[in-house]
């Protein structure tokens, strides 16, 4: 019994470690991107502004048990050849032409599947259907801030081509959580997206422009840091963990020059973005009346694996 409980506080750490974001910062993305939604639809969101942000993490929950969703979080862009991320079919289809599905999914497809959510969070705002609304909206904004994430367009997704192993969840984990209470994260109305799935390539294209910044300073600074000063352990969940240290953080971040929180805040904007396209492409349905919070919804079927060809096409 007491091995279980460990190896399950183990496997919890290790998940909220191993998403884009951190569970943290993903939920406070989710939340934040509420307030900038017009009156006609923060009223039901802000009802359900709980769901949205507890729920702000179910892709990251589903990511080791369901086939076909960790691919879903990123896209090497540089497997694909030198400024690829320039260059790849913005539409799903051409997408296949070019490269095959199974190409397209062995390195990611972050971009098209963003794309897709928000077109089934169309439908589901069309239908009226609460439950859907909240479930597909919640995930939607979990993906597009993954999109967000410089290190979420590489293959050295966690530093270990350049032995920089753990990066990852310092980068969109550690500095969030130390730092990010006194980011400002105001972003203003939400706007209507002409093309959502371009505006998604651009979040990749600004994301992968940052990578070379992510690296270096790392780089940099540790060949400057006191070696022993580098890391700390912390109390994680009765366990004894090895952090990066709070100075080695505040360095690092002050390098960057707000780089993370830049990141936080076309997360937060493009989500609400997203979410209010949505919205207006589904019509602008009458929203009143769904208000009353709705309880924890079940995942979607795990069985749901492939993107369909007409839902990438605009």
């Amino acid at each position: 019994m007491k091995k279980t409980f460990f190896l399950l506080i183990f496997l919890l750490i290790s998940l909220q470690q191993s998403g884009a974001w951190g569970f943290f910062a993903h939920k406070r993305i989710n939340r934040l991107a509420v307030f900038s939604l017009p009156p006609e639809m923060i009223g039901f969101f802000k009802a359900n502004i709980q769901f949205i942000t507890e729920n702000a993490v179910n892709p990251d929950r589903r990511r080791y048990a369901v086939i076909g969703e960790a691919e879903k979080h990123f896209i090497d862009a540089d497997a694909f050849g030198d400024s690829a991320v320039y260059k790849l079919p913005r539409h799903w289809q051409q997408a296949v032409e070019t490269f095959t599905e199974d190409s397209l999914r062995k390195y990611g497809i972050g971009p098209w599947n963003a794309y897709r959510v928000k077109l089934q969070l169309t439908e589901a705002f069309r239908a009226k259907n609460k439950a859907a609304i909240l479930r597909i909206a919640a995930d939607l904004g979990h993906y597009i801030a993954d999109i967000n994430v410089p290190l979420h367009t590489t293959k050295n997704y966690n530093g270990q081509l350049t032995d920089q192993v753990g990066i990852h969840a310092f980068w969109e984990s550690r500095i969030p959580e130390l730092l990010s209470d006194d980011y400002d994260l105001f972003i203003g109305k939400a706007e209507y997206l002409p093309q959502p799935q371009l505006t998604a390539w651009q979040a990749v294209i600004y994301a992968h422009e940052a990578l070379d910044s992510v690296l270096r300073f790392e780089k940099e600074l540790t060949r400057k840091f006191p070696s022993h000063k580098k890391y700390s352990y912390e109390d994680r969940g009765g366990i004894s963990t090895r952090v990066y240290s709070k100075e080695f953080t505040k360095a690092y971040h002050d390098m960057l020059d707000g780089q993370v929180e830049r990141h936080m805040k076309r997360s937060i904007k493009m989500i609400a973005d997203f979410w209010y396209t949505a919205w207006i492409d589904a019509g602008q349905p009458d929203l009143d009346g769904m208000t009353q919070p709705v309880p924890e919804l079940p995942e979607e079927n795990p069985s749901q694996k492939a993107i369909k060809t007409r839902e990438h096409e605009s």
